[in-house]
């Protein structure tokens, strides 16, 4: 009898993040103890069509082990719950029911919360953070509001839509240079990898730099610059998380950790891991990224950016990502490494938290009679 745990693993997504989806996905599928699991890929285009595990595995940059040709849809009757697969492409041959999920979408439509809410309808575990914690952590103005409630350090920022600035751009390329002067950083609102991210260090390459971020999204954020170390830790956890050590990032060729310096050209930063920095310094930055964890409802992981700023040398939170990059060199198993676990036994640390956290939420009544 086959005792092996049922694993889909979803990459790609409607995202400006789907080529950094396709490399972390590619690295965990390899990575799953297939002694322990079998592994179902599913991919979905950049059109939003889901694709079968051979389909999937053929988007993936390299080679991974080779998968049967299964499909996987949510059935329709009323008396099943969960995604189930067929291997095959007739009705009537093999269907089975996946156990696990680990969503490894990054940016909109995956790691929004649009992904797990589908998820929990089927009512299926998966890896990582719930609906609210995966949409708050997604919006960087959500997100930094939350923060600044729970009483977190915070750079400055000015938010606005797509729609205002084009009505009126100088109205709000004033306000920025009014209220964040320059250097100022111009985001998307709801995206990663640094995907849109640019520097503007006056009002010409301000509004080049709103140009460039609102082809990404309809709501932008402006954050004033800081003249900062980039220091960022890993959570595991659900209710009780734990932090890593810290780690540096060093950027040698850009101005900033930009995405090129992320994923294209290894010299672009250089990973200080451990940080150095005093233990009293990593105690504070860990306890903060708990605290950030925490204020969004977090579970499963995290990663948590913090600036640290080299006069003043004040500690702020920059974001938080809850599906951080999982490639073998990404930041967030490289922080777990060198806090003394492997990458495959970080999986199977996040595949138990996704049972936990399911067994937790099936103990809520559904009815009130």
């Amino acid at each position: 009898m086959d005792n092996k745990l049922k694993v889909g693993v979803i990459f790609g997504g409607r995202s400006g993040e789907h080529e950094v989806s396709l490399r972390s996905a590619e690295s965990i599928i390899n990575a799953l103890d297939r002694a322990k699991y079998e592994v179902v890929p599913i991919a979905i285009t950049k059109e939003g069509r889901w694709l079968s595990s051979s389909e999937a595995t053929r988007l993936l940059p390299s080679a991974v082990l080779a998968q049967a040709d299964q499909h996987v849809a949510i059935l329709g009757d009323p008396t099943e719950r969960g995604l189930t697969y067929v291997s095959g492409k007739q009705a009537a041959d093999e269907r089975g029911k996946l156990d696990v999920v680990i969503p490894v979408l990054h940016g909109t439509y995956g790691e929004d919360g649009t992904i797990q809410g589908l998820l929990e309808m089927a009512d299926v575990p998966y890896v990582g953070c719930g609906v609210l914690a995966s949409s708050a952590g997604m919006d960087k103005v959500i997100m930094k509001r939350l923060f600044r409630e729970a009483g977190l350090p915070i750079v400055e920022f000015v938010h606005f839509l797509r729609t205002q600035w084009e009505a009126d751009p100088l109205l709000i390329e004033t306000q920025i240079a009014a209220e964040l002067g320059f250097p100022c950083f111009v985001k998307p609102a709801n995206l990663g990898s640094s995907v849109g991210i640019s520097k503007a260090t006056d009002a010409k390459s301000l509004g080049e730099a709103i140009r460039l971020a609102a082809k990404f999204d309809r709501k932008l954020i402006v954050e004033r610059g800081v003249d900062a170390r980039e220091i960022e830790v890993s959570v595991l956890g659900n209710d009780n998380p734990q932090a890593s050590l810290p780690g540096e990032i060093v950027p040698q060729t850009a101005a900033f950790y930009d995405y090129k310096a992320k994923y294209v050209d290894d010299k672009g930063a250089r990973l200080v891991l451990p940080a150095e920095i005093s233990p009293e310094l990593t105690a504070e930055i860990q306890q903060l990224a708990v605290r950030a964890f925490q204020a969004i409802d977090g579970a499963g992981l995290a990663r948590v950016d913090f600036f640290l700023e080299k006069d003043a040398g004040r500690l702020l939170v920059n974001e938080i990502n809850t599906m951080p990059g999982f490639t073998s060199i990404s930041m967030y198993p490289k922080l777990w490494e060198v806090s003394g676990i492997r990458y495959a036994d970080l999986l199977d640390q996040l595949i138990e938290l996704a049972f936990a956290r399911h067994r937790e939420k099936s103990r809520n009544q559904t009815s009130y009679e």
